[in-house]
């Protein structure tokens, strides 16, 4: 079933009216402090700007809640962001239909993004990212439980530097209701008014399906938010199994995919059979993530005992032994594959700036050499692909 796209049409009602508030108060605010930095560049003059427009909040809000304020009021949405290191540093692709040159290593929102109350290792790891050129984040309104740390850490820096990441973000949730709600949130905690992608996180089974393309689905508050320009471009997320998320690809023209496709992929549930092909001939983007598998595919990965990993999310299949390829490895297999970009979480400035050296030599493998990596990922395949093997409804 196609979702009505026409019925979600217009019309801030309800939650939306109340984020369209949100939003608009947030650009208010933001246009505000940038007439204050351009008066004084000290400290205390930006914080007494602040301080006069929250004692001016009130009104704001008052003029927006009137019944033709938020519905008359016209958003545009800025420039696609540009980092300006990014050309130099690594080689670029088009990210699908969207218009948007990405470097082909960007950052995920998990690893030391996703710890709480680890500010002084996640923040540098972003700023540094920008430094050395990358301009794609992901990250999701899960990432780092309910306190949503990663949206949290990575809004520090695109307070300042926002013009130079393009910025995703997901709802979990299945109704348009709660994503609204997520969407409110994700704004705030990333101090930005819009987002550059808003995507359907880990879309696993036809259950999920049905329930986003529901009357009162998630999709209908995707639509609702792109066409009130506080999102730019639409996607989905998967890491399970494919045929949900080719059922989704058929059902609305997605512009991206954030697909797990790692070396390990064609001996289990593979995406690279189908899933790949396909988002091809839909021209999306396609981001691949889960490229070292949470560490289990690497050689100098090193096995927590067994009894730990029971406990963990990944415990559902056990690893016993390190995993058999290098990162360059690793990396160098997907980026073979029809991706535009590679998301990788990183737990230090260590590892970032390790990532960012193999994107700027990459050189793409023949079919010979990544049938011999996948080859020599067999054996630790199925841990390394531990997400395909848990029951879902």
């Amino acid at each position: 079933m196609a979702v009505d796209i026409a019925s979600s049409r217009c019309i801030f009602m309800g939650r939306s009216s109340r984020l369209g508030v949100r939003i608009a108060i947030m650009t208010q605010h933001r246009a505000r402090d940038v007439e204050v930095n351009q008066m004084s560049d000290s400290n205390s003059s930006r914080t007494a700007g602040r301080r006069q427009f929250l004692k001016a909040g009130g009104a704001v809000t008052a003029a927006l809640l009137t019944p033709t304020a938020v519905t008359a009021a016209s958003r545009t949405l800025p420039a696609l962001p540009s980092n300006p290191v990014t050309p130099a540093a690594m080689p670029t692709r088009n990210l699908g239909k969207t218009g948007y040159k990405i470097g082909i290593f960007s950052l995920g929102g998990q690893a030391a993004l996703e710890k709480g109350h680890n500010e002084d290792v996640a923040v540098p790891i972003v700023e540094r990212a920008l430094d050395l050129g990358v301009n794609y984040i992901d990250t999701s309104s899960i990432y780092g439980g309910p306190s949503r740390w990663s949206e949290q850490y990575i809004g520090k820096v695109m307070a300042r530097r926002r013009s130079q990441a393009f910025l995703a973000t997901k709802t979990k949730e299945r109704t348009r209701d709660d994503s609204l709600r997520m969407i409110e949130k994700s704004l705030q905690l990333l101090q930005t008014d819009h987002v550059d992608l808003w995507q359907l996180h880990d879309v696993g089974t036809m259950h999920d399906i049905e329930l986003i393309f529901a009357k009162g689905g998630a999709m209908e508050a995707l639509i609702e938010m792109k066409e009130q320009k506080v999102v730019r471009h639409l996607g989905l997320t998967g890491h399970y199994r494919p045929d949900a998320l080719m059922e989704g690809i058929r059902r609305y023209p997605f512009d991206t995919i954030l697909m797990a496709i790692n070396a390990g992929d064609p001996h289990h549930y593979s995406f690279n059979d189908a899933l790949l092909p396909l988002a091809v001939e839909h021209k999306m983007g396609i981001i691949g993530m889960k490229i070292p598998g949470r560490g289990r595919l690497l050689s100098n990965w090193t096995p927590q005992p067994l009894e730990v990993q029971k406990k963990m999310w990944e415990g559902m299949v056990p690893a016993p032994t390190p995993g058999t390829l290098t990162m360059r490895e690793a990396m160098y297999y997907t980026l073979s594959r029809p991706v535009s970009t590679v998301i990788i979480g990183c737990d230090s400035i260590a590892q970032l700036e390790e990532n960012v050296q193999l994107a700027r030599e990459f050189t793409p493998l023949n079919d010979t050499q990544q049938a011999s990596i996948v080859a020599r990922a067999e054996p630790v395949a199925k841990p390394g692909n531990f997400f395909r093997f848990y029951e879902r409804p």
